[in-house]
């Protein structure tokens, strides 16, 4: 059997070290698109999507309204931040799933408990009357705080989860977290 003997190097040309350095950098600029499309995908599935809203501009133009309203009988004569802060307790109670899913529905809300009708916002259940407001200035300054909290979302931060208020003036002994007192509301999770 005869052997083969190579004594010298084996000559690679240079075109063929061309064709396999431009191979490698395919491969390399392959990979960084997939990595690259694996990450902006990623990334995007994370983004909510936007869900079609049921809210028309008549029925926010009504919530607004309510919000208003109830801000004005309540807080109307309180501080802008009490004004909030009323608005801020209707929609934490929109919000939370313990109470309706409406404005309205929340500010117009009654319970009947031993056969007794009771309002969850007191100058409902007092004045069941047609809406005038007597203070101009203090019903416009609550309908600013409405829309504030209503259209721009605007919460103050100790008021995050507080679902309850009511004037420091009485004493109704609930069994409730106290959580802030803005003016003369008392505010409770």
């Amino acid at each position: 059997m005869t052997e083969i003997v190579i004594d010298q190097p084996i000559e690679v040309s240079a075109f063929f070290i061309r064709m396999i350095n431009i191979l490698l950098m395919a491969l390399a600029l392959c990979g960084a698109l997939c990595l690259l499309n694996w990450v902006v995908t990623d990334k995007l599935s994370k983004i909510p999507v936007a869900e079609t809203s049921q809210v028309t501009a008549q029925l926010r133009e009504k919530e607004l309204g309510c919000l208003a309203k109830n801000v004005y009988y309540e807080a109307g004569s309180e501080p802008f931040e009490g004004k909030v802060a009323v608005a801020q307790v209707v929609m934490n109670r929109v919000n939370s799933g313990e109470f309706p899913g409406d404005v309205c529905r929340v500010v117009y809300q009654k319970n009947i408990v031993y056969e007794k009708v009771i309002c969850q916002f007191s100058w409902f259940c007092d004045r069941e009357v047609m809406f005038r407001p007597v203070n101009k200035a203090n019903y416009d300054e609550s309908m600013i705080a409405a829309k504030k909290v209503l259209l721009e979302g605007f919460t103050l931060p100790s008021l995050k989860e507080a679902k309850y208020f009511h004037g420091d003036y009485i004493s109704p002994g609930w069994n409730r977290e106290r959580v802030a007192q803005i003016g003369h509301h008392i505010f409770y999770k």
